[in-house]
């Protein structure tokens, strides 16, 4: 898993267009449908904090952890100086340690796509599933592979701003279910602009080998949603929500 290291500076310029209050809602819904109104929620893989940020104000108390220190920091700095009190751990999310159990897990924007490996997607839901209240649940979404083959694929995308610009192009192999994104930015420093290159990968994970991971991991699923509904997952489902929920914890 290759953390956001310059992309980190201008992630939220490029993330503008983002519905972050809309997914919040969302999320908030899904998650006192399940029971949990309060309490203590990890962020996993929360970026520069923008959605966890919305839960805190939605009267969760929050953690959000992350495997890149660059948008930590950047988390941080947007909390400082406001009535904040989220507590930002750098770890990565397949070897995460906390000092208790929260009541739910979220791990929104597609970061578990970042697993590339089977045994990993397991690995992360033992880890939930150990640092769970009895009874609490984990809400993630996923980038589906009808979204990398259908929609990125082989094709590029490029935005320019007057404080940067980026190029994206996008491979997506169907054999091994992987999608790589080459990212190059152009980031203004004073009258230039200094470029960077970035490549990041992410895998495909058909529902049922979700399902599959959930169960191994000692889980136990709930549900599935095209996003931002409740509606059944469907082909064209281009993003999915899936709900699981803590099932005991496994004897030493």
């Amino acid at each position: 898993m290759e953390a956001y290291t310059s992309f980190a500076q201008v992630y939220d310029l490029f993330q503008d267009n983002v519905p972050y209050q809309e997914w919040c809602v969302y999320l908030t819904g899904l998650l006192r449908e399940q029971g949990v109104k309060d309490g203590l929620v990890l962020d996993l893989g929360c970026g520069t904090g923008s959605l966890t940020r919305l839960l805190a104000r939605s009267g969760y108390d929050m953690i959000g952890v992350d495997n890149s220190g660059e948008m930590l920091q950047i988390a941080m700095d947007k909390g400082q100086g406001m009535e904040e009190d989220i507590l930002y751990l750098m770890q990565d999310m397949r070897e995460f340690e906390l000092y208790g159990t929260v009541r739910a897990v979220v791990s929104i924007c597609d970061s578990m796509n970042y697993l590339l490996e089977y045994k990993d997607l397991v690995q992360v839901f033992r880890l939930v599933n150990n640092y769970l209240d009895p009874g609490g649940v984990f809400i993630f979404d996923l980038n589906t592979e009808y979204k990398y083959k259908e929609l990125l694929a082989d094709n590029t995308f490029a935005e320019d701003r007057k404080e940067s610009s980026f190029i994206w192009n996008n491979f997506y192999d169907q054999e091994e279910r992987i999608n790589e994104y080459d990212l190059i930015l152009f980031i203004r420093e004073g009258e230039l602009y200094r470029k960077f290159e970035e490549t990041h990968y992410q895998r495909a994970y058909s529902l049922e080998t979700v399902k599959a991971a959930v169960l191994e991991g000692g889980m136990e699923f709930v549900a599935a949603y095209d996003a931002c509904s409740h509606y059944p997952v469907r082909p064209d489902s281009e993003r999915i929500y899936v709900v699981c929920r803590e099932q005991g914890k496994a004897a030493d």
